[in-house]
């Protein structure tokens, strides 16, 4: 069956002219007009909100030289871009372009320029401005390791400067951008009072100089079996959906496996996203009963979805599978699982818990995840988008997102995140060491397999100081992990968009 939606011939016409243009460039040089004629393109094509973009639409330009001039009026690939967007603040938090696809390629695998201190950056007590930072993540291997940065650390000032916060445009958070900075560590003082209003911070007379390099993170952070009454209970801290660990996540659930582990614990408190196939992979470990069945759903543009349907619906469904390229998955066939989940756990992390839900008991104890239902795709400046062909002239590529997930029975849209079945802040002045069994999520996940109602009640009913959350490290960086597509394009639908 041929499809009827097509990208207009005017606009194969319009890649013929740009391309031409800028073939016989002597000095290699690049205008941002065909970068911009790259970014319309691979908007118009696969945007999710293109049906929401007037300026996406087939029928925006009647001539040529319209067209032109619309992308002559953006001088910035990045300005362009931007434009596209549809409601930046309430709906596309997500879709990005950067100007070193390679760059893009490593960070997708976890690969970028860190000191590996995560950090959340609060109010300070009693005061307007001021700001201290808590670490709540030391990457295993990195700089902050290897200078003795915990988990829990407190710190007020960078490079001699007090950190202070006016609003999100004034306030002194670049200062963390630099590849190398010095951070005043400081106590938290409560001056022996129930009352927070004499707190304050006291400066412990130590400094460290934190330095950045290129590092691949091992996205298995921690991993254990704890003994629970005659229980073995597996766990699992796991930071990131990276297909290249995907092997030594499968040797770890074989861990389990040997061991007959009656419970599992997966902990995605810090888990941003990352591969679909990988997300697909860890819940067909979890359980293994449910080969073959629906994962999840896709939801493309209408453009895009009315097309699949038509010519391969199966390329919108992701199924749970027993093998990973042909190894065998160690799955567990597990009918319930604890995942500990906080609005830091978002897109794969969420598909993980929302794909679930239909098959097994998902006990999700932390807090709201942070809301990331839809998925991206790297787009290359080349004649189908793919890495094959790419434009040597320059290095843009575009991460927009193309599609959302919905699980077996249709659940999607969660706006406001996962709701947990078991509420828990954590607290960041108790926040514990990652995987020991007395860390307050750990244990409360623990205390549950246990049914020791009484233990939980007491972790939950315990006061937590209310300290304002102003910014994350996750969140300045200018581009994040999130849930991405790693399956090839339907070549022959994309064929039949482009070129018939």
């Amino acid at each position: 069956m041929k499809t009827q939606l097509k990208v207009p011939l005017l606009l194969l016409c319009l890649f013929l002219l740009t391309h031409s243009c800028f073939e016989d460039n002597d000095d290699n040089t690049i205008s941002a007009n065909q970068i911009n004629d790259f970014i319309w393109k691979g908007m118009n094509l696969f945007y999710l909100y293109k049906d929401n973009v007037p300026d996406l639409a087939n029928d925006r330009f009647s001539t040529t030289g319209e067209y032109a001039d619309y992308l002559n009026s953006f001088s910035q690939p990045e300005e362009f871009f931007e434009s596209l967007i549809y409601q930046r603040e309430n709906v596309d938090h997500y879709s990005w372009i950067v100007d070193d696809y390679i760059a893009l390629e490593q960070f997708l695998v976890g690969c970028s320029v860190i000191n590996g201190m995560e950090f959340s950056l609060l109010k300070a007590p009693n005061s307007t401005n001021n700001v201290i930072g808590i670490v709540r993540l030391v990457v295993h291997g990195s700089d902050a390791e290897n200078k003795g940065i915990k988990r829990g650390d407190i710190f007020y000032e960078v490079n001699g400067v007090q950190l202070y916060y006016n609003s999100e445009t004034d306030n002194n958070f670049s200062l963390f951008n630099s590849s190398s900075y010095t951070i005043a560590l400081g106590d938290y003082n409560d001056m022996g009072t129930q009352d927070p209003s004499d707190d304050r911070i006291d400066p412990k007379n130590e400094s460290i100089t934190l330095n950045k390099f290129e590092f691949c993170e091992d996205p298995i952070h921690d991993t254990n079996i704890f003994t629970v009454g005659t229980k073995k209970v597996g766990y699992i801290l796991y930071n990131g959906f990276n297909p290249d660990y995907d092997s030594e996540l499968n040797a770890i659930f074989g861990d389990f496996k040997s061991n007959a582990i009656d419970a599992l614990i997966v902990d995605l408190r810090y888990n941003p996203g990352g591969s679909v196939n990988s997300a697909i992979l860890l819940a067909s470990m979890i359980t293994g009963q449910f080969t073959g069945e629906i994962f999840s759903t896709e939801e493309w543009n209408s453009e895009f979805q009315q097309a699949i349907e038509s010519e391969n619906p199966e390329y919108l469904i992701n199924r749970f599978v027993n093998n990973d390229e042909g190894s065998s998955l160690n799955s567990l066939n597990l009918d319930k699982v604890y995942i500990l989940a906080t609005n830091y756990s978002a897109s794969a992390s969420e598909l993980v818990i929302n794909s679930l839900d239909p098959y097994v008991d998902v006990i999700h104890i932390g807090e709201n995840t942070e809301g990331k239902y839809q998925a991206s795709i790297t787009l290359y400046d080349s004649d189908d988008f793919t890495r094959e062909g790419v434009n040597p002239s320059h290095a843009y590529a575009m991460q927009p997102l193309i599609f959302k997930s919905l699980n077996s029975v249709g659940y999607t849209d969660y706006n406001n995140g996962l709701t947990p079945d078991i509420s828990l802040e954590e607290d960041y002045l108790n926040l514990g060491v990652l995987g020991n069994e007395n860390e307050p999520l750990l244990a409360a996940a623990l205390f549950e397999i246990e049914n020791a109602s009484g233990k939980l009640s007491d972790i939950k009913s315990k006061q937590r100081l209310q300290l304002q959350l102003l910014e994350d490290s996750n969140y300045l960086s200018p581009i994040r992990r999130g849930m991405y597509v790693d399956k090839p394009l339907p070549s022959e639908l994309l064929n039949k968009f482009l070129f018939e």
